[in-house]
């Protein structure tokens, strides 16, 4: 089973939401869709659900044209960040429903439930009705559906986002083996960088209805093609500013400068961006390559076992996230070391160049 995306575009009364797309998904790992509010995740999993009609292109699944095919015919599984189940059935029933819309018999239907339900740890529960549950009991319901449906396709649309930090991650772990060996392929959307990498497989990274880079995860983390898929995966926000570039030297707009190695000391001397993650950015200096840098302290957060500081200099923000808790004062002329060995540099038009 594959899906597949030639061309795939969406439209509402003239307004693009999903721009010309053409994606391969497979089974066998998680296909995640990773982009902040209205990057145009869930437009794409509508499309693809067959729940709003193409503007233009095809859909395949495993080879098939299901452009014009209607959800229930896709034989799919979509499920919401909002626990949507029904509050007058048990839970057993809400597992069971779409099997016997299918028109299963009542042995295989008992089989699948009971299945899905000890995968989900959801077997004492059976006789209740959603509104006596927890909500991570009520999301394990809805994703027991979607397991014992056995569908082509699973599409989750940011299913932990409404759940709180501990059941978040529970299920985030037990997601991967929940979906594990049943051939369907998994789409998973998510504004979060850090679920995208723990999750694994191949990320699609969205920004304003277009995917702007597609492949192993972990892949596109360590090697971001352009500025915008850098954006994309990094939170806190990755630091970027310009830089002149003359002989091996960089240097940024306040005077900080360090010498440039391998593939960015070979580039043409000119104008380039520098983007650098937060955590590359710390209070203390950690190898010889670490360059000092000043600024004014704006915003102190401090949260588990670590630091982050909003800082100007010049006229750029920078963001620093450090283990261990540090003394920051809000205003005040802080010292801050960036590992330039962790730096990426962009050409003017967003490509990455070294």
């Amino acid at each position: 089973m594959t899906i597949e995306l030639k061309d795939a575009s969406k439209s509402v009364r003239g307004i693009t939401h999903i721009k010309p797309t053409s994606l391969v998904m497979k089974p066998g790992h998680f296909n995640v869709l990773l982009g902040q509010t209205g990057s145009g995740k869930t437009s794409l999993i509508k499309l693809m659900a067959g729940l709003d009609p193409l503007a233009s292109g095809q859909i395949f699944f495993d080879g098939e044209d299901v452009s014009k095919l209607s959800t229930q015919k896709r034989k799919i599984s979509l499920v919401h960040q909002f626990f949507v189940n029904y509050p007058h059935m048990t839970v057993f029933d809400n597992i069971a429903s779409p099997l016997r819309v299918a028109g299963m018999s009542k042995s295989e239907i008992d089989g699948r439930v009971q299945e899905a339900a000890d995968i989900l740890q959801l077997g004492p529960m059976l006789k209740r009705r959603p509104q006596e549950l927890s909500g991570g009991q009520q999301q394990r319901c809805a994703l027991a559906r979607a397991i014992a449906k056995e569908s082509r396709a699973v599409f989750l649309d940011e299913p932990l986002a409404n759940l709180d930090y501990k059941l978040r991650e529970e299920l985030r772990e037990q997601l991967p083996e929940l979906f594990a060996g049943r051939g369907a392929v998994v789409v998973y959307a998510t504004s979060e960088p850090e679920e995208a990498l723990l999750l694994g497989g191949e990320t699609a990274l969205m920004h304003d209805g277009h995917v702007t880079q597609f492949g192993p995860t972990a892949q596109i983390y360590r090697k971001p093609a352009t500025l915008a898929a850098a954006r994309v995966f990094s939170d806190p926000p990755i630091n970027a500013a310009e830089i002149v570039k003359s002989g091996t030297e960089a240097l940024l707009e306040t005077g900080v400068g360090w010498t440039l190695k391998g593939a960015a000391a070979s580039l043409p001397d000119g104008q380039y961006t520098v983007a650098v993650r937060p955590h590359h950015v710390t209070p203390l200096s950690e190898g010889a390559n670490d360059v000092a840098m000043k600024g004014t302290v704006l915003v102190t957060e401090l949260s588990g076992s670590e630091s982050s500081a909003h800082f100007q200099m010049g006229d750029d923000s920078w963001v620093s996230l450090a283990h261990g808790v540090h003394p920051y004062e809000v205003g005040e002329n802080h010292q801050f070391y960036m590992n330039v060995d962790q730096a990426f540099y962009f050409a003017p038009d967003g490509r990455l160049v070294a």
